[in-house]
C-alpha cells in the first residue's frame, strides 16, 4: 500500500469531514461499542465540541487509491483549560497554566486496520503538528496500551503521569512533546 495525499482541515471545514471522522471511529472502535465511554454517539458529541475550540485542525490520510487511511485532530488548549485537572498526581501550576497558545492537544490519532504498522499514523500525526504555533503538544494514551505509549515515545513524547478524565473513562497516561523552545 502506498501513501497518498494528506488533507489538512480547519474548523470551518469540520462539517464537511464530520461523517468521515465518525465512520472511521465506528470502524476502529466496533469491538468496544458496548463500553459507554467509547460509544459512537458520545464520541460524536466530544468531536463536535473539540471542533469548536480555537486552533482546531485535522489531517485526513489517504492512500494512493484515495481511500481514507485514518486521521488525527486536535486544538489549542484554551486559557483555564481543565485538561490537567484529572491528574492522579497534581502537576506544578507553571506547567498546567494554559493561555490558549501554549499547548496543542492531540485528541485523536486513528488509523484503519489495513494501514496499521505502515507508518501511516506517524505520517498523519507529524503533518498535524508540522505548522503548529504552540510550544508543546500533549495527548492521552490508554495506560493499558503500552505498545501505543512506546510508539508515542518514539515520536518524541514523554509520560508525565496518569489521569482519568471521566468516571467511566479508562485511566490514561498523559504525554507531552516539545514543539519549539520559547
Amino acid at each position: 500500500m502506498s501513501h497518498g495525499p494528506l488533507q489538512l482541515v480547519h474548523a470551518p471545514q469540520y462539517p464537511e469531514v464530520r461523517q468521515l471522522v465518525l465512520e472511521v471511529y465506528r470502524e476502529v472502535y466496533t469491538a468496544l461499542e458496548d463500553a459507554a465511554f467509547h460509544d459512537a454517539d458520545r464520541f460524536a458529541e466530544r468531536a463536535d465540541n473539540y471542533a469548536r475550540l480555537d486552533g482546531w485542525s485535522a489531517v485526513i490520510g489517504r492512500d494512493s487509491d484515495d481511500e481514507v487511511t485514518g486521521y488525527a485532530f486536535g486544538a489549542s488548549l484554551p486559557a483555564r483549560s481543565r485538561w490537567w485537572n484529572s491528574a492522579a498526581e497534581p502537576l506544578p501550576a507553571d506547567f498546567t497554566t494554559e493561555d490558549g497558545r501554549r499547548t496543542f492537544a492531540v485528541f485523536e490519532v486513528m488509523v484503519r486496520e489495513p494501514w496499521r504498522g505502515t507508518g501511516e499514523a506517524a505520517r498523519i500525526h507529524e503533518r498535524l503538528l508540522r505548522d503548529r504555533p504552540e510550544q508543546r503538544a500533549t495527548l492521552l494514551v490508554d495506560a493499558s496500551h503500552t505498545a501505543v505509549r512506546e510508539r508515542y515515545e518514539q515520536w518524541g513524547y514523554r509520560a508525565i503521569g496518569d489521569q482519568q478524565p471521566f468516571e467511566d473513562a479508562p485511566v490514561y497516561t498523559m504525554m507531552i512533546r516539545q514543539l519549539r523552545t520559547v
